[in-house]
């Protein structure tokens, strides 16, 4: 009976001590896990589009092609533009004539023709003034009629003023045209000019051309298609300008300032761990982010935008990419 009882004790004891050790082993094994905080990879994306509406008749990149700020990508053909470029340059034309004209003045045969008229009249005056002179004398001896005197004497006034007129004429063909004429002339040309390098302008849209440096993510348009202004024709990724954002609760905010460098990792390119710095700590909109945790004097905890930007290049990033910060 002692020696059932001993065993009985015996094996007691051995239960004990195991529970005791499998305890002690837990107590030092278990610990708080650590919190794993989720978020995305994104990058700046560029929308080409036309400014003129036309139809694509060249293509210059093709999707996943690396192009540089000011490469051409493609051009769209436009006839109704190059019609109205084809009516600017005429306006320009005429305008240009007529400043020229007006700076350059009456032709050489119109100042000899204006002279000439002048010294015809010349010769009239001095023909009736003769005429005047000789019934004038008459008159006053009374040989010729009032009447008579009258009528010559009105034909020496009228060839002195026809002889005046001829002459301004001259004058003016010989200045040229007025001050006020030719500033008119050149605000015509000057206009024209306008009007031609407004649709040069929209000429040189027809050319699209890459905003940035990045990568051809997609094309939307295909040759010959014909779009309106306005429409996008391929996309442009910019892996130089990416980050990452995530959603973190506020109980999770300590110790997480603007500036601190974080290291996230991306389980699609590996273990590796990359530092990234936080550039900005925003709160979300309230009606995706409350989670309700009132219950026995807790709070209800609200999201905040985190966003990170790498401190180096990671090779093979891309927008999509999840990233993780453990803490």
């Amino acid at each position: 009976m002692k020696e059932n009882n001993k065993t009985l004790f015996a094996g007691l004891a051995v239960v004990i001590a195991a529970v005791g050790i499998v305890a002690l082993v837990g107590l030092f094994a278990i610990h708080e896990p650590k919190e794993v905080i989720m978020g995305e990879v994104d990058a700046s994306e560029y929308r080409v589009s036309n400014k003129v509406p036309g139809r694509i008749d060249s293509l210059y990149v093709k999707e996943g092609d690396h192009v540089k700020a000011g490469d051409t990508l493609a051009h769209i053909s436009s006839p109704q533009v190059e019609a109205k470029m084809m009516q600017a340059e005429a306006v320009k034309n005429a305008a240009s004539a007529q400043s020229r004209k007006a700076k350059g003045g009456a032709r050489e045969q119109q100042k000899q023709m204006a002279y000439q008229v002048w010294q015809k009249a010349k010769a009239a005056v001095e023909v009736y003034k003769k005429s005047y002179d000789r019934v004038k004398g008459l008159y006053e001896k009374g040989v010729v009629s009032a009447q008579k005197f009258d009528e010559v004497e009105a034909q020496y006034k009228v060839a002195q003023a026809d002889c005046a007129a001829a002459e301004q004429q001259y004058l003016l063909a010989k200045e040229g045209a007025q001050q006020e004429d030719i500033a008119a002339a050149a605000a015509l040309v000057n206009q024209a000019g306008g009007a031609v390098a407004e649709v040069q302008s929209y000429l040189d849209d027809s050319y699209l051309i890459a905003p940035s440096d990045g990568e051809v993510v997609e094309i939307f348009a295909k040759l010959g298609d014909l779009i309106g202004t306005g429409s996008p024709v391929m996309s442009i990724l910019n892996m130089d300008d990416s980050w990452m954002f995530f959603a973190v609760r506020e109980d999770l905010l300590n110790d997480m300032n603007t500036g601190d460098t974080l290291q996230i990792r991306l389980p699609a390119l590996g273990k590796e761990a990359y530092p990234c710095q936080v550039r900005r700590i925003q709160a979300m909109a309230s009606y995706a982010t409350w989670r309700a945790t009132k219950t026995n004097g807790q709070y209800d905890v609200k999201s905040f935008d985190v966003k990170v930007v790498p401190l180096q290049h990671i090779e093979g990033l891309r927008p999509g990419m999840t990233a993780i910060v453990e803490r």
